[in-house]
């Protein structure tokens, strides 16, 4: 790995020279692309995500970003409860070598303090969920599994207890079906994970999109025939 290999102050530099090559280079040479990267790139930015999906027809949780106090403590005072979430997928790189993520938590109303100025904060209405589905797009192909969560903590973010987690299959709704496909034509993607909660009265709510989102224990826990289609999809690119 080039971080092993190249020290500080070089060892990004090297690193972003080598994926600029890569990629420019599958690029020169035509390669097959589940999502070609600059695609790639502006759907995954949450900031874009979700007024597309509202004028494709999904509904969204209302959301705020801010470094503002004041801006913040008058959005929280309109809900019942609020959650923040990164707007990025970076995670934090700790002295003892390891990473951790930053999951999504509730907030409290006297936990928004002056901190909330140092950077962007991403803050969203709670939204009740009978449970959640981690949605795989391949092409036209739908991959929906249901998520239901067994602890508090997997309540509000599912990533922070796998073990309490089971799975099960389920149907998306044709409204829905319909606006996805929409949402993917609008950013030219072919690939998608999509994070819905479906509320106790059954809508569905769109949290999010990761155009390279992982899928591999859905399918293990789901059966679903996502790797099949995934290979399909590349091989349809080919010819």
């Amino acid at each position: 790995m080039v971080a092993d290999t190249v020290g500080a102050p070089y060892g990004a530099w090297a690193r972003q020279e080598a994926v600029a090559g890569l990629v420019g280079i599958l690029q020169a040479v035509g390669a097959v692309w589940m999502n070609p990267p600059e695609n790639n790139h502006l759907a995954s930015r949450k900031a874009v995500q979700l007024p597309a999906a509202s004028a494709c027809g999904l509904r969204v949780p209302q959301s705020l970003i801010t470094n503002d106090l004041d801006a913040a403590n008058a959005f929280a005072s309109g809900f019942e409860q609020v959650i923040c979430k990164p707007l990025a997928g970076a995670q934090l790189q700790h002295a003892e070598g390891h990473r951790t993520a930053v999951p999504t938590h509730l907030i409290q109303a006297d936990d928004l303090d002056e901190s909330i100025t140092l950077t962007a904060h991403y803050l969203q209405e709670w939204i009740p969920k009978r449970h959640e589905v981690r949605l795989i797009v391949v092409g036209d192909k739908f991959f929906p599994a249901v998520i239901h969560a067994g602890s508090v903590a997997a309540g509000i973010d599912w990533r922070t207890d796998y073990d309490a987690l089971t799975y099960d299959v389920t149907t998306v709704p044709d409204q829905v079906r319909r606006s996805v496909a929409a949402w993917m034509r609008r950013f030219g993607l072919t690939f998608g994970a999509f994070d819905f909660a479906v509320t106790p009265d059954g809508e569905w709510v769109m949290f999010e999109c990761n155009p390279a989102g992982q899928w591999g224990w859905i399918q293990d826990r789901t059966d679903l025939p996502i790797s099949a289609a995934i290979a399909e999809q590349l091989i349809e690119g080919i010819r």
